[in-house]
């Protein structure tokens, strides 16, 4: 029974300390960052979810899912005790399908699949869309885009580190299906980066 239970033990640990006060706060701080696209924002609380998954995904999972948002997990984050770790504290049923779920989770370094796999949205129903979180190494210091939309005064530069060389890419076709589309929360740390569908990014002429 000891080794098993050492196992498992990881699933039931590591959600907030003060959860009603630290939601509160990721939540705000999410709607701060969708508000002001590319602007680096502190979550102002972490979680200590099951390896892959890092401090700030975990505390936006606990804030953003519930048992009426399926979850889709990359390969090496679904075969950890994140799948329970989640359902043990949120909930959240995890799904294979991704034009099911509402939340994706990609760990630092994972294979970022092409966006157009999951939930769009439909021209009726924009908001029927999956909104991925993406941990990467660093939310500076990565190649400059420029960045203009709504929320964004003129226009403003971010340097995300850890993408793949394919993101603009990526980003350019899902801005393109505008009204429908996904949006991105990236996460490095306990700093969260919003990109909502609105934004429009260019490399930076450097």
């Amino acid at each position: 029974m000891g080794a098993h239970t050492e196992i498992h033990a990881s699933a039931f640990a590591g959600a907030f300390t003060d959860p009603v006060f630290q939601s509160q706060s990721v939540f705000r701080a999410l709607m701060d960052a969708m508000a002001r696209p590319g602007t680096i924002t502190p979550l102002g609380a972490t979680a200590t979810p099951p390896a892959p998954l890092g401090a700030g995904a975990g505390a936006i999972a606990l804030t953003l899912c519930d048992d009426g948002t399926p979850v889709w997990l990359t390969n090496a984050l679904s075969h950890s005790s994140v799948p329970a770790w989640l359902s043990f504290h949120t909930s959240a049923p995890v799904t294979a399908v991704k034009p099911e779920a509402r939340f994706v989770f990609i760990e630092a370094g994972g294979v970022v699949p092409g966006f157009d796999q999951f939930a769009l949205g439909t021209q009726e129903y924009p908001d029927r869309s999956s909104t991925l979180v993406i941990e990467i190494a660093s939310l500076t210091g990565g190649p400059e885009f420029v960045a203009a939309g709504p929320g964004i005064k003129d226009e403003t530069i971010l340097s995300p580190k850890g993408l793949p060389d394919i993101f603009l890419t990526l980003w350019t076709e899902n801005r393109g299906l505008f009204p429908r589309g996904v949006d991105l929360i990236l996460v490095a740390g306990a700093d969260i980066l919003c990109l909502p569908r609105t934004t429009k990014l260019r490399r930076r002429e450097g």
